[in-house]
């Protein structure tokens, strides 16, 4: 069935959904029968309309990170609409699946990754929604546990922490430097979790990566090398089992409710809306 659609701007639509989940490579629908939202942001356009329904009797919205045929590079998806556009849902928590290729070998292709930290190696994007003034994130943490704890109890297979560094794409890595970021005992390799991880923290949402290891890294092995084919045709192979664990996730989701990172910004004044 088609999705309904509605047209509307930001201040007319909270609480229409409180949750959100942005699909990666491969993942471009999660609801059934869905209301469709165009949503107008300060800047610019979202990766696709904003597609919301229920899930374990929560209402979520669901936004392919990349366009819903894949059209945006990871370096051309607008970062900062897509996480306005949800903030102005009033969608507080936010689940990210996402693909990504392992670096060292407590990891392999097939397994699903909660990280617990970020390291940010992009170069052309913009990274906040600070635009004047003075207001400084404090993200030593950039994911929420309260979310992490939520999807780890989901699956128990899922694999608890490790580092991810995201690079700016949309090539893949030489070997060497492959090699170089397993050697600083980073884990996982990534081309879109940030700035999204930051910018959701800066409009005050709870955020968490999930990464489904699709592929080792150029460095991995001698003589291998990741490829586009291999990274799509190893997150459709796993697509319903995420699927599952965010369903799953989401009907046990804790209270947002004075979790840090939200009460990070009290007492401060931002320079910046938050919708």
């Amino acid at each position: 069935m088609l999705a309904s659609v509605r047209f509307a701007r930001g201040p007319e639509m909270s609480a229409i959904a409180d949750v959100a989940v942005i699909g990666g490579t491969g993942f471009y629908s999660f609801l059934d029968d869905p209301e469709e939202h165009v949503v107008q942001t300060p800047y610019g356009v979202p990766s696709a309309p904003l597609a919301v329904g229920t899930v374990s009797g929560r209402r979520v919205a669901f936004l392919p990170r990349h366009g819903k045929e894949h059209e945006l590079p990871p370096h051309r998806i607008n970062y900062r609409a897509n996480l306005w556009a949800l903030r102005s849902l009033g969608v507080r928590q936010v689940l990210a699946p996402c693909a990504v290729g392992g670096l060292r070998d407590e990891v392999a292709p097939g397994d699903v990754v909660v990280p617990d930290q970020l390291v940010d190696r992009t170069t052309g994007r913009a990274q906040s929604f600070v635009e004047t003034g003075a207001v400084h994130l404090p993200f030593a943490d950039p994911y929420c546990a309260r979310l992490t704890g939520a999807v780890l109890a989901a699956d128990p297979a899922i694999t608890s922490g490790g580092t991810m560094v995201v690079i700016e794409g949309p090539r893949f890595s030489t070997r060497a430097e492959s090699r170089h970021y397993a050697g600083q005992g980073w884990t996982l390799i990534n081309m879109t979790g940030s700035p999204e991880a930051a910018l959701a923290r800066e409009l005050r949402q709870c955020y968490v990566a999930i990464a489904l290891v699709t592929d080792m890294d150029a460095g991995a092995e001698e003589g291998t090398g990741v490829g586009q084919e291999e990274v799509f045709a190893l997150f459709r192979q796993n697509l319903e089992r995420l699927k599952s664990v965010l369903t799953n996730t989401v009907a046990a989701l804790p209270d947002p409710e004075g979790c840090t990172c939200s009460t990070w910004a009290d007492g401060i004044e931002l320079t910046y809306e938050v919708p």
